[in-house]
């Protein structure tokens, strides 16, 4: 999966708060996504990242 940071993506379960959509902050071996909704942050291990993700909304992050 072609990640770039501040990427918004689309996870596949809502998170609690109810927001959908999660701005890329860190690549690596583990990614961490932000809650646009609630800023919320989490790392995930790579694998289960790109498992999470349904589809990459846009480049920019909306601020």
């Amino acid at each position: 999966m072609d990640l770039k940071l501040n990427d918004r993506v689309e996870l596949k379960k809502p998170h609690p708060c109810g927001g959908k959509t999660w701005v890329v902050g860190r690549l690596g071996m583990d990614i961490k996504l932000r809650c646009e909704t609630c800023g919320h942050e989490l790392m995930l291990p790579r694998s289960k990242a790109e498992k999470a993700i349904k589809k990459i909304l846009s480049g920019e992050a909306k601020q």
